[in-house]
């Protein structure tokens, strides 16, 4: 059955969408609401312009690093797979039950609210209503991938270029017009919090604006030319997003004082906007946001529901036949969408009933330290999969190794330790869900005994 589902699943996506997605699943809003808070942890202009390199740089070696497993194991599934190829069935299965269960429906439940919420204070409507805004929003882009990945790639093709308008609009026009010193700027002497300035929280900061680099290795068993067009993807696909992040911050110095920055906030990019073009350039932001959000959702459900249906071809989920389910004439995962549609939905349920208990921004957030341990485990698994495959020819190797991997592993445990510093009850909530995945992965195994008895 696996072999017959990989191949019933199209090779539809070429090197422009592999990009668009590595993109689109990156830039949501941190472009244009991080640049103040960056500063703010980093002190000075020019601390602030590095951490954004310095974060560019670590997430450019965790994206080749990987692209050199995903090209040794082409399959759809990405980390999952990864980890399964590499550890075993146990570890791999313990990666997709964290990114199906939690850490996926919490990043898209996240975005599906702040669209909602972007959308009702755009056109002055009751925030009430920004919920129902979400939800069709979800529920549109979901029909959209289900009639097929051809038809999410082209979305995902146009919301990308979409959203780079208004990024490189204040690029362009920042460098142009503005007459602030970019760099030299120092705030130091007003930030008040005792230990805000730390140049790893601003390095930390960027990361978390970066996440979402390994969304593109979900769908590596649907790629044209894997081998190619995952590395060349990941390289094209990040240094768009690295250059982006750097010279909109650029960009903003050179028209806001930094002084004046550290004061607004999530607004920094559209006070910069609304200095260059009036009150339509803030506008022009804000519906910038809007279609940044809306593409980084549709990447998400286009690459998070091939995790669910890898983990279903392996027999490891419950009700495993029908998340693996493709249709037959459209050719999408049509199970695995619905799934994570679900899932999606009873945590929106959730955090409308219990919005104190149950914060998806917060879910997202915490789950992200243990990801990043299984990002980790898939780095140290190039060195493994290197002396494994010590005989066979690579289609790519990631360049200069193993000084990048090794870059990856320290951006990596960088991370983790200073989540662990900064939220240890996080780090250890998110603990517990992996852990609760190990009676549920022991219940599936003896269950997959049984049957074949």
């Amino acid at each position: 059955m696996k072999q017959n589902q990989e191949q019933s699943l199209q090779k539809s996506i070429g090197l422009m969408t592999a990009i668009t997605i590595v993109v689109g699943t990156i830039i949501g809003s941190g472009v244009f609401v991080k640049p103040a808070v960056v500063l703010t942890h980093a002190g000075t202009s020019n601390m602030a312009i590095l951490a954004w390199v310095v974060g560019g740089l670590l997430t450019l070696a965790a994206g080749l690093t990987i692209a050199e497993i995903g090209a040794q194991i082409p399959k759809t599934g990405g980390l999952y797979a990864y980890i399964r190829d590499i550890y075993g069935p146990f570890w791999g299965f313990l990666t997709g039950w964290v990114q199906t269960i939690i850490y996926g429906p919490a990043i898209i439940v996240s975005l599906v609210l702040f669209f909602g919420i972007l959308v009702t204070n755009f056109f002055n409507i009751s925030n009430d209503m920004s919920v129902w805004f979400g939800l069709f929003a979800l529920i549109f882009l979901t029909a959209v991938n289900i009639l097929g990945t051809k038809f999410g790639g082209l979305m995902q093709n146009v919301t990308t270029i979409a959203k780079l308008i208004p990024v490189f609009a204040i690029i362009i026009f920042g460098l142009l017009w503005g007459n602030e010193g970019i760099f030299g700027q120092d705030v130091t002497s007003l930030i008040k919090t005792d230990g805000e300035i730390n140049f790893g929280r601003a390095v930390l900061a960027t990361l978390f604006a970066y996440d979402g680099w390994i969304m593109l290795t979900n769908m590596t068993g649907e790629m044209k030319k894997p081998q190619r067009n995952l590395p060349l993807a990941m390289l094209i696909g990040l240094s768009i997003v690295t250059l982006a992040y750097v010279l909109i911050n650029i960009a903003v110095f050179h028209v806001i004082p930094a002084a004046e920055l550290v004061g607004l906030g999530n607004t920094a990019s559209a006070e910069a906007a609304k200095a260059l073009f009036g009150d339509i350039g803030s506008k022009i932001v804000n519906i910038g946001v809007i279609i940044s959000i809306f593409g980084c959702l549709n990447g998400k459900i286009i690459t998070f529901p091939r995790i669910p249906f890898a983990m279903a071809e392996d027999g490891l989920l419950p009700m495993h036949k029908y998340v693996g389910y493709i249709s037959p004439k459209l050719k999408s995962p049509l199970g695995a969408l619905i799934t994570v549609f679900g899932i999606s939905m009873v945590l929106i349920v959730l955090t409308l009933l219990f919005p104190d208990v149950v914060n998806a921004d917060y879910l997202s957030e915490v789950t992200i330290f243990i990801i990043y341990i299984f990002y980790m485990m898939a780095f140290v698994g190039l060195f493994i999969l290197r002396k494994r495959n010590k005989d066979i020819k690579r289609e790519y190797s990631v360049p200069l190794y193993p000084f990048i991997p090794l870059l990856a592993l320290f951006g990596g445990a960088f991370i983790i330790i200073n989540t662990l510093i900064s939220d240890f009850m996080g780090s250890l909530y998110s603990l517990i869900i992996l852990a609760i995945g190990i009676p549920v992965y022991m219940y599936l195994k003896n269950k997959q005994k049984q049957t074949n008895i």
